[in-house]
């Protein structure tokens, strides 16, 4: 029936003076229909006089609290109603608005209160009626069934509405995680892209501007006897780093393009760091590099690339002219190692902060790794990782990372690191 669901609705509330609204509307209409039932209905109990019509409507009024107050407005229910069925006044016509306290009371509490209160009505009830005579007593159990009906009723709905509810607060919950997934997702994409467009970038940018230094050091160091061949060679290695700049920015936006089923191909890997190492040595720096990583899964070997090439743009830009660094990639149980030392100024306290060492970071996390960058122990500036190659479940049972002493040791006499090149001239040493 329409006048006993519950108007409190989940994410739907209505105002105070709404619920009181409909809840007088309610009350109203059960008081018109026990006025009907008393004057219609005949044979069971006498026609309420004065005292039996304010008996009537007065249990009607506690009925406008039914949702604020569901036990006591049942209660009020119960003294009025109490002596007008002493009085013998018409039973039919109070039977609706008991019903509906009763329901509101087992829909809006506990299942046990609900039982207790049932309890206690029928139970008082049959007492009452039994000591005026069997007949009576008899119709009392009949009437016993409708109120424990209401009761279960009552009982059920409330249970429904809570699993109806439950099962609302589970999809919203669902939607609220996937819309966060959905938006994590893009924050980590949009994190890539600028991790990715900043190692790409910023390295091929630095040694742009470096190889344009030394060709300037060359074309003003002795006008008069121009060595073209040296200017040439310059020339060509800025070109060359463009050229593999542009190479690397077209991958990176043909991944942007494609769709999220389509595979990235290939990642840069440690094959590749003995190419960032010559490209250093042509923008002046002494670069030494020792790689024994064996086999990596690409994730780790990407990583181990990218770090490489941030460390030694910063030693680069950082690091004044000639500067030396040394780049150890080894395999360790369980791990691999990452060194990149270098001997120059390091950073100066009024350069611009940029995104490097977060990058860096970033990338050793997202494989389970960590990194330590700061002050060698000797000058310079010193990058220090170590990645695990099974992710970060591996790595957080695996022994703890080797300190910056441990990374400048030399390999043991059973291993054969493999040695790319010598170290380069020096900007100053330039023809």
């Amino acid at each position: 029936m329409l006048m006993l669901q519950d108007p409190v609705r989940r994410g739907g509330r209505p105002g105070p003076t709404r619920l009181l609204r409909q809840d007088v509307v309610l009350a109203c209409a059960m008081a018109a229909v026990a006025v009907g039932l008393a004057l219609g209905v005949h044979g069971d109990g006498r026609r309420p006089d004065a005292v039996g019509w304010t008996l009537l409507m007065a249990a009607h009024i506690p009925a406008i609290w039914r949702w604020r107050a569901p036990l006591v407005s049942f209660l009020g229910v119960v003294v009025c109603i109490g002596p007008y069925h002493a009085m013998d006044y018409n039973h039919t016509a109070p039977q609706l608005v008991s019903l509906v306290a009763l329901f509101t009371v087992a829909m809006t509490g506990r299942p046990l209160r609900s039982a207790l209160v049932g309890a206690a009505v029928i139970g008082l009830m049959l007492v009452v009626k039994f000591s005026q005579g069997m007949a009576e007593g008899r119709e009392a159990l009949q009437i016993s069934g409708w109120i424990v009906a209401v009761v279960l009723l009552g009982v059920y709905t409330r249970v429904h509405r809570q699993y109806v509810d439950s099962v609302v607060e589970r999809a919203e919950r669902a939607e609220r995680t996937r819309e966060e997934e959905a938006r994590r997702r893009v924050a980590e994409e949009r994190l890539r892209v600028a991790r990715d467009l900043h190692d790409l970038l910023a390295h091929s940018i630095t040694l742009v501007g470096v190889q344009t230094s030394v060709a300037a050091h060359v074309l003003n160091a002795d006008p008069d006897r121009l060595d073209r061949a040296a200017v040439a060679k310059a020339l060509d290695d800025i070109a060359g780093t463009c050229r593999s700049a542009r190479g690397e920015l077209r991958a990176t936006l043909e991944v942007l393009r494609s769709s999220p089923d389509e595979s990235r191909g290939p990642l840069p890997g440690v094959d590749g760091i003995p190419e960032l190492a010559e490209a250093a040595r042509t923008s002046g720096a002494a670069v030494q590099c020792e790689v024994d990583a064996g086999e990596l899964p690409p994730a780790v070997g990407a990583a181990v690339y990218r770090i490489v090439q941030e460390a030694l743009t910063n030693s680069v830009r950082h690091g004044g002219p000639g500067v030396s660094v040394r780049v150890s990639v080894r395999a360790v149980p369980g791990a691999v190692e990452v060194s990149v030392v270098d001997d120059g100024t390091g950073p100066s306290s009024s350069a611009e902060p940029g995104f490097g060492l977060v990058g860096m970071r970033e990338r050793a996390r997202s494989v389970g790794g960590v990194v330590e960058a700061g002050p060698g122990e000797s000058g310079g500036f010193r990058v220090a990782a170590t990645l695990p190659h099974g992710g970060a479940e591996q790595y957080r049972s695996a022994a703890p990372p080797r300190g910056a002493g441990h990374h400048d040791e030399p390999a043991p006499a059973d291993e054969s690191p493999t040695t790319y090149g010598a170290t380069a001239p020096t900007a100053e040493a330039a023809p």
